[in-house]
C-alpha cells in the first residue's frame, strides 16, 4: 500500500492509491447496477412469456453481482467467464452444496438458452411454473449476493 505521513502524524494514501481505490469502486458499481438492469430485463420477459431468456438473464444477474465481488474482494479485473461456481470460488465465498447447486443450474441456463439443440428441449422445458420457480430462486442467490458485497 502506498502511504506517506502528513503534517499531523497521520497516514494518508498516495494519489496512485486514491485512484486505484476510485476504479474499484467505479467498476463494483458498473456490475452491480448492470445486473440489476438485467434482473429488470428478466422479469420483463417472463411477463412477455419469454422464459428461457427470462432465466438466460437471470443467469447475467448473479454473474455480474458474482463480478462486482470478484473486484471487492481481490480489487482486479473479473475473468471472462460464464461459470457462476468458478467466480464463487475465486472470491472464496461460503455457500452451501444447495447454493452451489442452483449456480450450475443456472449456468446451464446461459448455455442452454444460447445454443439450443435442435429439438429445443431448453425452450420446452421452460414452462410459466419452472421459470417462475427459478425466477424465486435466482432472487433469494441476487440478494444473498449482495449481503456478501455489503459485508
Amino acid at each position: 500500500m502506498c502511504l506517506t505521513d502528513t503534517d499531523n502524524g497521520h497516514e494518508q494514501r498516495t494519489n496512485t492509491e486514491k485512484t486505484m481505490d476510485e476504479r474499484q469502486r467505479r467498476g463494483i458499481q458498473y456490475w452491480l447496477e448492470s445486473s440489476e438492469d438485467d434482473w429488470n430485463v428478466a422479469n420483463h420477459l417472463f411477463e412477455k412469456g419469454d422464459y428461457s431468456y427470462s432465466l438466460f438473464f437471470g443467469h447475467l444477474t448473479l454473474e455480474k453481482i458474482l463480478k462486482g465481488i470478484y473486484v471487492n474482494k481481490l480489487r482486479e479485473t473479473p475473468p471472462y467467464t460464464h461459470m457462476l461456481v468458478y467466480l464463487a470460488e475465486r472470491v472464496s465465498l461460503k455457500m452451501t452444496e444447495e447454493q452451489l447447486e442452483l449456480l450450475e443450474t443456472v449456468t446451464d441456463f446461459n448455455i442452454e438458452a444460447r445454443y439450443p439443440d435442435e429439438k429445443f428441449s431448453f425452450k420446452k422445458k421452460c414452462t410459466r411454473d419452472f421459470t417462475e420457480r427459478y425466477l424465486i430462486k435466482i432472487k433469494e442467490m441476487k440478494e444473498w449476493l449482495l449481503r456478501q458485497i455489503q459485508s
